[in-house]
């Protein structure tokens, strides 16, 4: 009995990848949707009054960053966890009947915070703070699934079977603290309905901060959104699937450890390049720029430790479509930390800020280094989480050069954009007068603003697919683990 392989129990990951997939289409519907009316306005009245208000521009936007950033994203986080928690660690969830309990309120809870933070921002409750729209309610609601989430990952910590902690096990407790952190902070909130002593609607609020003291905590908070959500986890979940799809050892501990703790310290403090040129003091725009050029350092070590990774094994990459997209992944999270740099230094930050440029740079590390992990991290699990071989390779070769194709026309166009916006906005005659109105432009970018939209349509469509690929997996014919991995590519 004792040399039995251990059996590890999926049951909240499989919950987690459905959620993924669910709101991934969503939010990604939503985008393509955007894109869309800003190419052409006229889409957001087509409906009606009765029904263009919930359709705007101005409500989709908001439910569309959060169901990508805090739906789609957050929950391929929460499903890696719950797989590779249990692998790493050498412990199943069976094991202690407490925590399978937290993995399914987790779940449970989580699913109700999606569906009230859908109908509030649909019905127009909002902050109107970037990344941090949701009103009191659902931050205590958001608060207890992130509790939930720390319980389950010291849970499995505390009960382990291995002594040492994978660098993956770093990642994922760095996005707890740093997301619990930032998240207190950032929404302490003022409900408007007791300060007023019942009068007025219950669900607004007003922030604890004002003024500029707001802008430097939101955008301390708005950028790390980024590093603790959309980076720290995403590297976990590529330091564990990567290794594990190649059979290749990462190629230098050493330097994960040292990118860790380059990302903790630096990305803390780069929030301010967002206030460039704004009221906010000089020091705190300089201290911004110059730890967003620092912040290269460890985001390349990362990026550059991964892609060592398959020295020697490149022609894995030619025969296997899910190493195809972490490779790219990883190739999009160098270019991406680069690009972001490159737009903090304050005499390019003239040109690019308010400008698509930034829409360019947030998505091409979006779709192609955070999209394409999650989509290869479920890929690689699902086969072992139900038991099934993956229905079509081919089909995630096509996925995966739709998908790319989509992100190349997405963000090339947004470059080109953002770049003659720049441009146009600070040209001027001889006598100093702007040399176009804003109208100019936005008639000089409609051609980019229609390859946008075809971008993220291709991007949608490939997803559609990948949803597609997974849910035959599903119902195909069930196998041995033995099997899966002596499966080739797909094995490991």
């Amino acid at each position: 009995m004792e040399n039995r392989p251990l059996e590890y129990d999926y049951t909240v990951a499989k919950l987690f990848m459905f959620m993924t997939i669910v709101l991934g289409v969503v939010g990604m519907l939503i985008g393509v949707i955007l894109a869309f009316e800003l190419a052409f306005p006229g889409l957001n009245t087509m409906l009606g009054s009765g029904v263009a208000e919930y359709t705007s521009f101005g409500r989709l936007r908001p439910l569309h960053t959060d169901s990508i950033i805090f739906g789609f994203v957050l929950s391929g986080i929460f499903t890696s966890w719950y797989y590779i928690g249990q692998r790493v660690l050498k412990v199943s969830m069976s094991e202690s009947k407490f925590l399978m309990f937290i993995g399914k309120l987790h779940f449970g809870l989580y699913a109700v915070g999606v569906v009230a933070i859908v109908a509030s921002l649909l019905l127009g409750y909002t902050t109107s703070k970037e990344y941090a729209e949701f009103e009191w309610p659902i931050d205590i609601v958001v608060v207890l699934i992130w509790v939930l989430f720390g319980i389950s990952i010291f849970g499995l910590i505390g009960i382990r079977r291995e002594k040492s902690l994978y660098i993956s096990i770093w990642y994922f407790i760095a996005n707890f603290l740093g997301v619990a952190m930032l998240y207190v902070f950032n929404n302490m909130e003022i409900p408007t309905y007791f300060a007023s002593g019942g009068h007025g609607d219950i669900l607004h609020s007003v922030s604890m901060y004002a003024g500029t003291n707001d802008a430097m905590v939101q955008w301390w908070y708005g950028h790390n959104a980024v590093a603790f959500v959309l980076t720290v986890p995403i590297i976990a979940i590529m330091y564990y699937f990567l290794p594990k799809e190649s059979g290749q050892a990462i190629y230098s501990y050493k330097l994960s450890l040292l990118s860790f703790w380059g990302l903790m310290f630096v990305y803390l403090w780069a929030g301010g390049h967002h206030l460039i040129y704004s009221t906010v003091p000089d020091w705190v725009q300089s201290m911004g720029s110059v730890f967003s050029v620092v912040l290269i350092l460890p985001s390349w070590g990362s990026a550059i430790n991964m892609l060592l990774t398959m020295k020697g094994e490149w022609q894995q990459v030619a025969a296997s479509p899910l190493i195809k997209f972490m490779i790219l992944a990883s190739t999009f999270y160098m270019f991406s930390t680069l690009e972001g740099p490159i737009q903090a230094i304050k005499s390019v930050n003239a040109i690019a800020h308010f400008t698509d440029w930034i829409v360019g740079h947030v998505h091409d590390g979006a779709l192609g280094w955070v999209g394409f992990v999650v989509i290869a991290a479920i890929y690689h699990m699902a086969p072992r989480v139900f038991k099934r071989e993956i229905y079509s390779k081919s089909l995630m070769s096509t996925q995966f050069w739709i998908q790319t194709l989509g992100i190349v026309l997405y963000f090339t166009s947004m470059w080109i954009a953002g770049i003659t916006q720049g441009m146009m906005w600070r040209a001027h005659d001889e006598f100093g007068n702007l040399a176009y109105s804003f109208i100019d432009t936005v008639t000089v970018l409609h051609p980019y603003y229609a390859i946008r939209g075809v971008g993220g349509l291709l991007y949608l469509v490939g997803f559609l697919m990948f949803a597609y690929n997974i849910y035959k997996t599903m119902s195909a014919r069930p196998v041995e683990e033995y099997e899966l991995q002596n499966a080739s590519p797909m094995g490991a």
